[in-house]
């Protein structure tokens, strides 16, 4: 059994693609401590600080009180408690939807959505820098899948052309994120919204990465550009701008209704944890505030100053038009971003670098995030130290 996976892991290593955990001994924040040392972290998804925030916090350590640690039973036997009916109810009436349903993660409202909405010889479109929970999701349903290029509409439409030919009356689902969460760049939502009009399709968005970040509240790109009713099914998670972890999908009352009887991921996983709900619905009911509202151009502060800063490589050009808080600064060889991360933590930043099969292979980069708990001068020190060690290229 020792020497099942040698040889694999072995192969790992000499491309530089093997991985490894690191254990942080302290709360998430823009500082955090590996191994007694406290490093500047600039690779956490937090990007709203709510992490630690004491009203996410009390909300948690209260609804413990009331309800204790877990929900002790999946959703449709005993483990729907009022902290997950009432996230429900919020998530609806802040995305502008009939429902909501939320799930243990963002992977397994993938993984329970997408397999409930299209089944084989239906067909599942789906942009190439998608997220891995939606590309497997894809090849769970058993659906007929094509891959278009990254927001490539053109070839898009030659799918929807392909798909209504071949496979006549079946359902075509189109899945995209509204901010993609390795390159921090946004769908053509408005144009994809057409295209799907005119072929009668599906939509369905992961604004993972949008959530508290944009559009007024955090609502997100769809509501940012006023087509949410466009939208046919809204995926997001309560684990990066909202602090705690879960995830989950809004839409109309009867999909929800469907989702609830075949979403396998949620009928056959114990109900998220009591305390973790009640955080979410104490994160949305602060982003939904008018201080809310404020640390999300606080954020957006933060990141105009990480783009006025970072320096300009032949790699990275397009560092100074950041549409989100993920700033990638692609390195191209795995070793060598490796290098650069390893170099960075030995000057007191964490920022782990992003290799295959997350990016494709020689694409290898940096994924930097910025928060709103970050200070200017945090912001000013890493993109120095990235300037310094990449002066050469």
């Amino acid at each position: 059994m020792q020497d099942l996976f040698a040889e694999q892991l072995k192969a790992l290593r000499a491309a530089s693609l093997d991985r490894h955990l690191r254990e942080i001994s302290s709360s998430q924040g823009p500082e955090i401590q590996i191994a007694g040392r406290r490093l500047l972290n600039f690779s956490s998804n937090d990007y709203l600080g709510l992490a630690n925030d004491s009203r996410v916090r009390d909300a948690a350590i209260r609804a413990i009180n009331e309800f204790g640690v877990g929900a002790g039973a999946s959703r449709l036997i005993s483990g729907t408690q009022s902290p997950h009916v009432r996230l429900e109810r919020a998530l609806a009436k802040w995305k502008g939807t009939e429902a909501a349903l939320c799930f243990s993660s963002g992977y397994a409202a993938a993984l329970g959505a997408i397999p409930a909405l299209v089944t084989k010889n239906d067909v599942v479109l789906l942009d190439k820098l998608c997220h891995a929970s939606l590309i497997d999701a894809a090849k769970l349903s058993g659906a007929r899948l094509r891959i278009f290029p990254h927001n490539n509409l053109r070839k898009l439409e030659s799918h929807l052309e392909w798909a209504r030919r071949e496979h006549t009356g079946k359902r075509i689902l189109i899945l995209t994120e509204s901010v993609f969460s390795m390159d921090g760049d946004l769908a053509p939502l408005r144009d994809l919204i057409e295209i799907k009009k005119r072929f009668d399709a599906l939509l369905m968005l992961d604004e993972a990465h949008a959530v508290g970040v944009i559009g007024a509240n955090g609502r997100g790109l769809a509501a940012e550009q006023n087509v949410s009713d466009h939208v046919d099914v809204q995926m997001g998670t309560l684990s990066k701008a909202l602090g705690a972890s879960g995830g989950y999908i809004c839409g109309s009352r009867l999909l929800i209704e469907w989702l609830v009887n075949r979403a396998r991921s949620f009928i056959y996983s114990t109900a998220p944890p009591p305390a973790i709900t009640a955080a979410a619905l104490a994160a949305l009911n602060f982003l939904s505030s008018a201080e809310g509202e404020e640390r999300r151009l606080l954020l957006w502060k933060r990141i105009r100053s990480m783009q006025e800063l970072l320096p300009r490589t032949e790699l990275n050009k397009l560092c100074g038009a950041a549409r989100s808080a993920i700033f990638p600064w692609i390195v191209g060889d795995e070793q060598a971003a490796l290098n650069l991360a390893a170099a960075l933590q030995s000057e007191g930043f964490l920022v782990p670098a992003i290799r295959y099969p997350t990016v494709a292979k020689g694409a290898a980069r940096l994924r930097i995030t910025v928060t709103a708990a970050h200070q200017e001068d945090q912001i000013r020190a890493l993109c120095e130290a990235i300037k310094r060690m990449t002066k050469h290229e």
